[in-house]
C-alpha cells in the first residue's frame, strides 16, 4: 500500500513578512551608504575617491557584521529587533549628524563620517544572517538562500534608482535618511508583534520602539530647521534659498556681500563683485569678435554670462547648456535672483538646453561665433572631464573659423599648475590658447583662457555701461607676473584626469585639508 506524498506547504505569514523585511533592510542599508558617499563628495570633493572609499569601508564593515553574527546564538528575534532599532537611529540620523558636524566641528567630519559608516555597515551586516537563521527554522536551505538574496538585491535596485531621481530631489538628504530610519524602526515594530511570545522584557522592547520612532518623526518634522541651523553656521550669512538636485546642493545666501551662490559648498559668485568676473569672462572674446551672431554658453546657469552677452546688438541667438534644470529655473523665476541677471533667462533670444555639455557637443554640428565655458572648478572627475583634451577637441569642431571660446580656469596664483594644465590641454588639440587673469575680491586672482583657430586680437571698443572693464585695463589682464608665469604642465586626458588631482593638491594647501 503506497503512502501519499505530503502536501506541499505554502509560504507562512512569518516567512513572507521576514522576506519583505529583507527588502526593506537592503533598501535602507543602501540609502545610508549612498547618503554618506554623496555628502562626503559634496563637502570633501573628488566624488570618485569619496564614493570608492565609503563603499569599500561600508562593505568591509558589513563583512565584520556577518562574521560577528556567529556569536548570536539565542533569542535571535530579540537581537534582530535591537539591531533594527540601532540601524534606524544611527543610519537614519547619519545625514543630520554629518551636516551638523561639518558646520560646527569641521575638523572631526572625516572621523565621524567613517565612524558612522563602520557602525552602520556592521549593524547591516548582522541583519541578513539573523534573518536567514530565523527563516531556517521552517525553510529548506537552497530556497532560503535564493529567496533572501533575491529580496536583498531587489531592495538595492529599487533604492539605487529612487535615491538620485526621486528621494533626494523631493525630500532632501536629511529627510531621506530619517524616512528610511523610520522604515527600519517599522520593521523592528513588526518583529516585536510577530515574535511577542518569544521575547523576554516585552515592555522594554516596546518602549525602545516607541522612543526610536518618536526621535525619527521629530527629526523629520524639524528637518528644515536642522538644515537651516547647520547651513547658517557653515555659510555665516542668512540662507534665502536652498535645494538639493540630483546633481548638486544649491544654496543662496544674503549678507554683507549681497547674495552669494554656493554649489556643493563652493562659492560661485558674490553679488558685490560678480560683475568683475562676468565682464572679464565675456567681453574680451565678444568684443574681439566684432559682430558675434550665434553664441553658446556652457554652464553658467545663473544667467550672469548671458546678461553680458545680450549687451551686443549683433547677437541673434544664445544657447545656454546647463546640466541642472533647477539652476536655470531658480535664476529665471526667483524675483530677486532674476533681477541679478537682468532677466536674461527670459530673453526671446535665449534657448535653454538642460543636458550634459559633453554630450551636447557630441550630438550637434552647429558652429558658434563665441562659446563661453563657465563650469565650476574641476573638484571631481565628473567636472574634470569638461577640462580634458577630448572635450576641447569637441569644442574645436563647434567653433566657427573666426570664432573665440573662453574657459574659466581657476586661480593662476593659488593653483598655478592647474591653470597652465588647462592652457596646455587646449593647445594639445590644435587651438591657440591665450591666457589672462583678473582680480575678483571674493575669489582672489582668477584666470581664463581664450581658445581660437586664429591668433587673438584685443578689441578696439567695448559696450557702454561696464562697471569694471575698460580698454586701458585690457592689456594688464594679459600680463602675468613672475609668480603666475607659465610652468610646464601635462595634458589633461579622460584616461588620467591629472587636473583633478593637481587641483586638489594645490587648493588643499590653502584650505588645509
Amino acid at each position: 500500500m503506497s503512502v501519499p506524498a505530503p502536501a506541499a506547504r505554502g509560504p507562512q505569514p512569518v516567512e513572507i513578512a521576514l522576506l519583505a523585511s529583507v527588502f526593506v533592510v537592503a533598501a535602507c542599508g543602501l540609502v545610508y551608504e549612498l547618503s554618506a558617499a554623496a555628502l562626503s563628495s559634496y563637502l570633501l570633493g573628488d566624488s570618485v575617491l569619496q564614493f570608492s572609499t565609503i563603499i569599500g569601508t561600508y562593505l568591509f564593515a558589513m563583512g565584520v557584521g556577518s562574521w560577528l553574527s556567529r556569536y548570536f546564538e539565542r533569542q535571535l528575534p530579540a537581537h534582530f529587533l535591537r539591531i533594527e532599532l540601532l540601524v534606524a537611529l544611527v543610519g537614519g540620523t547619519l545625514p543630520t549628524l554629518l551636516f551638523i558636524a561639518n558646520a560646527y566641528i569641521p575638523g572631526a567630519f572625516r572621523l565621524l563620517l567613517y565612524g558612522l559608516v563602520i557602525v552602520v555597515g556592521t549593524l547591516v551586516g548582522l541583519e541578513i544572517p539573523l534573518v536567514m537563521r530565523i527563516l531556517k527554522r521552517n525553510t529548506a536551505l537552497k530556497d532560503l538562500v535564493s529567496q533572501v538574496l533575491t529580496f536583498d538585491y531587489l531592495g538595492a535596485l529599487a533604492v539605487s534608482v529612487a535615491f538620485p531621481l526621486i528621494l533626494v530631489p523631493q525630500l532632501g538628504m536629511i529627510r531621506t535618511g530619517l524616512l528610511f530610519g523610520f522604515m527600519n524602526a517599522a520593521v523592528a515594530l513588526w518583529a516585536l508583534w510577530m515574535f511577542r511570545h518569544e521575547l523576554r522584557q516585552f515592555g522594554a522592547h516596546f518602549a525602545a520602539c516607541v522612543l526610536t520612532l518618536a526621535v525619527l518623526i521629530a527629526g523629520f518634522v524639524f528637518a528644515d530647521r536642522i538644515t537651516t541651523l547647520a547651513e547658517d553656521k557653515f555659510y555665516q550669512d542668512r540662507i534665502v534659498f536652498s535645494a538639493t538636485s540630483p546633481y548638486q546642493r544649491i544654496v543662496v545666501t544674503r549678507g554683507g556681500a549681497g547674495h552669494r551662490l554656493f554649489l556643493n559648498g563652493n562659492l560661485q559668485f558674490a553679488e558685490r563683485d560678480e560683475y568683475r568676473y562676468h565682464e572679464a569672462l565675456v567681453h574680451p572674446v565678444m568684443a574681439a569678435h566684432g559682430a558675434p551672431k550665434k553664441v553658446a554658453v556652457l554652464g553658467g546657469g545663473d544667467g550672469m554670462a548671458v546678461r553680458e552677452i545680450l549687451k551686443y546688438p549683433s547677437v541673434e541667438s544664445v544657447t545656454l547648456v546647463e546640466l541642472d534644470p533647477n539652476m536655470t529655473r531658480l535664476f529665471a523665476e526667483h524675483e530677486t535672483l532674476a533681477a541679478l541677471n537682468g532677466g536674461s533667462l527670459k530673453s526671446p533670444k535665449l534657448k535653454i538646453v538642460n543636458t550634459d555639455a559633453f554630450q551636447w557637443l557630441q550630438e550637434g554640428d552647429d558652429a558658434y561665433d563665441v562659446i563661453v565655458v563657465d563650469f565650476p572648478d574641476p573638484t571631481n572627475f565628473a567636472i574634470g572631464k569638461l577640462y580634458t583634451n577630448s572635450f576641447y577637441a569637441l569644442l574645436d569642431k563647434r567653433l566657427a573659423a573666426s570664432g573665440y571660446a573662453v574657459v574659466q580656469t581657476t586661480s593662476p596664483l593659488i593653483a598655478r599648475q592647474s591653470f597652465w594644465t588647462v592652457a596646455t590641454t587646449i593647445e594639445s588639440v590644435g587651438l591657440t590658447a591665450t591666457p589672462y587673469h583678473v582680480h575678483v575680491p571674493s575669489f582672489g586672482e582668477w584666470g581664463f583662457v581664450i581658445a581660437s583657430h586664429r591668433p587673438y586680437r584685443r578689441p578696439e571698443a567695448l559696450p557702454a555701461g561696464l562697471r569694471y572693464l575698460s580698454l586701458p585695463t585690457l592689456p594688464l589682464m594679459f600680463d602675468f607676473p613672475l609668480d603666475m608665469a607659465r610652468v610646464p604642465a601635462e595634458v589633461n586626458r579622460l584616461s588620467n584626469q591629472t587636473l583633478v588631482t593637481t587641483y586638489e593638491r594645490e587648493w588643499g594647501k590653502v584650505s588645509g585639508h
